[in-house]
């Protein structure tokens, strides 16, 4: 009677007994080629799914070795596929890249088969990665006839959850989201296997994410939470980790959601570099909104250290540490190098503050006007919300108060609808601020401290103690906090050159304020200003 020699470490596997399958396939020894790739990869199936990075590229590497030598090329093609997945995931693109080139080579001659649909699914994915939205969509949907002709429903899932983002994308949302349902139900009939159910989870939250479906989103994250603690030595809790916390802050659970950040961190440290830089990026914009300062630069320096570049939220970091040039420029990097508009609507708004503190007005217009595109094509409530917030920021910026009242009332009333506590808040003091512009000293005071409470009760302290500190009689003549910096400038001697340089301005912009400075105090010179602003106390005041 012959052994299986392999028989263990496959058992184990089909009952996700990972590490079983693991010491299985390790201490398995085998006498030909064949089944020494085999083994090999069974090693790195397991190693795979308890977080051994390192070691599933070593074995992986070893059975396309094999497979390759021994011309079975549709199992070295699907090696180079799953090398190409652990070589993105491990933040490596350019290796990751060259694999999928072996994965073509080695598929393109072959006839339809599982393994020519992971690679064309791969290509539509890295198609859709590089914003060839139409090229991602044909490939995904020949994967899907073909998943359905072979009767795989790993790979029609899978095609079916690439269409869905990519119809999201190109705007079709109720199509894309109806994709994303028709996969989700191969995953609750329990059809799939673990990595594709696990993937059809992620996909479906990550899209209610970018489309401001928070109640849905919820709901998937803690199913998803569940399904994940039965592959606990998997790499899933980590990433569904990820998904919750984001969830939590928008519901304002910032203490709870940098717990689940953090843990995320320590759970994607070896196996999923870009979801563990995403995890770090959580906690460190959480910290930024909780006040702490230094904790979250460390984080940030983490998640750059683990995914090479900043990330938009670092922005709003060095706004709050004042430096703003420093803020200019990383949400403008950003911005270069994110093509999806989804994407690209998170990040817009924060063009629009950072923009606005340092005066590059028209930077902070242009970048409204791609949100408002952004939002009439997939008109979602949190879009609205979120460009009713950033034109509001803007018409304060113009000193257009009155047109940012009633601009941040519906944006008030929009937030609160889809209950986001520190949007709400936020947009209150944005408030409070257009209503003082406007001399409504009682109304802005009232705002202002509602917007105080909020920030407490989510434990923004800081950003309590800033609106709180909103509540100042107006100031004389209307002028706004920007215009009094400047005249306290020019009041000093300062040149409108000097003034730009110490205010991180344009020399453009100072000269913008200070017609309007004179404008608003009925004076035709310096001189006159100056003499203005001492007689009013501003110099003097350091509010």
């Amino acid at each position: 009677m012959t052994t299986d020699p392999l028989g263990a470490a496959r058992g184990s596997l089909s009952r996700q007994d990972w590490l079983a399958a693991l010491d299985a396939a390790t201490a398995a020894r085998v006498e030909s080629p064949e089944l020494e790739a085999e083994r090999s990869e069974l090693v790195a199936e397991a190693a795979w799914w308890l977080g051994r990075l390192q070691d599933c590229i070593e074995a992986r590497e070893r059975a396309y070795r094999l497979y390759d030598e021994l011309g079975d090329r549709r199992r070295a093609g699907q090696c180079a596929v799953w090398l190409w997945e652990h070589h993105v995931i491990g933040a490596r693109p350019a290796i990751a890249g060259g694999w999928l080139r072996r994965a073509r080579r080695a598929l393109e001659s072959e006839p339809d088969c599982v393994e020519l649909g992971a690679l064309l699914l791969r290509e539509a994915e890295t198609a859709h990665g590089s914003g060839s939205l139409d090229q991602a969509r044909d490939l995904a949907a020949r994967v899907a006839n073909l998943g359905r002709n072979l009767r795989s429903a790993d790979l029609e899932a899978e095609a079916l959850q690439t269409m869905g983002r990519v119809l999201i994308d190109q705007g079709q949302v109720a199509e894309g989201m109806g994709h994303l349902d028709e996969a989700m139900l191969f995953a609750v009939e329990g059809r799939l296997g673990p990595y594709s159910t696990g993937k059809v989870y992620c996909s479906l939250i990550s899209a209610c994410e970018e489309l401001g479906d928070l109640d849905r989103a919820a709901e998937w994250t803690e199913a998803t939470m569940r399904w994940a603690q039965q592959h606990r030595f998997a790499i899933f809790p980590g990433i569904c980790r990820v998904h919750r916390a984001v969830v939590l802050k928008q519901r304002g659970s910032l203490a709870e959601a940098e717990r689940e950040a953090a843990q995320a961190c320590d759970e994607l440290a070896t196996s999923h570099v870009a979801n563990a830089a995403a995890a770090y990026a959580e906690v460190g914009d959480i910290r930024r909104r909780l006040g702490e300062i230094d904790r979250a630069e460390e984080a940030f320096t983490k998640a750059q250290e683990l995914c090479g570049r900043p990330c938009g939220a670092l922005a709003l970091l060095r706004l709050a540490q004042g430096r703003s040039d420093t803020a200019l420029r990383i949400i403008t990097s950003c911005l270069r190098d994110t093509t999806s508009r989804l994407a690209r609507a998170d990040l817009l708004p924060i063009v629009v503050q950072v923009a606005t503190a340092t005066g590059d007005l028209d930077e902070a217009e242009r970048a409204l006007g791609e949100l408002d595109d952004i939002t009439a094509t997939f008109d979602t409530p949190i879009l609205r919300a979120a460009a009713a917030s950033t034109r509001g920021r803007l018409e304060l910026a113009r000193d257009d108060a009155a047109g940012a009242c009633t601009t941040l009332q519906d944006a008030v009333e929009r937030w609160l609808a889809l209950d986001v506590p520190y949007e709400v808040a936020t947009a209150r003091t944005l408030l409070g601020q257009a209503l003082r512009d406007c001399g409504d000293v009682t109304g802005a005071a009232d705002t202002f401290a509602t917007a105080a409470r909020l920030f407490n009760q989510i434990g923004a302290h800081v950003d309590a103690r800033l609106s709180n500190s909103g509540v100042r009689p107006s100031l004389p003549a209307g002028l706004t906090d920007r215009e009094v910096e400047v005249l306290r400038l020019v009041a000093a001697g300062k040149t409108n050159s000097e003034v730009a340089a110490e205010l991180h301005l344009s020399v453009k912009t100072v000269s913008r304020h200070l017609s309007n400075i004179f404008t608003k105090v009925g004076v035709t010179s310096r001189a006159a200003a100056t003499a203005f602003a001492f007689e009013h106390n501003l110099v003097a005041n350091r509010r």
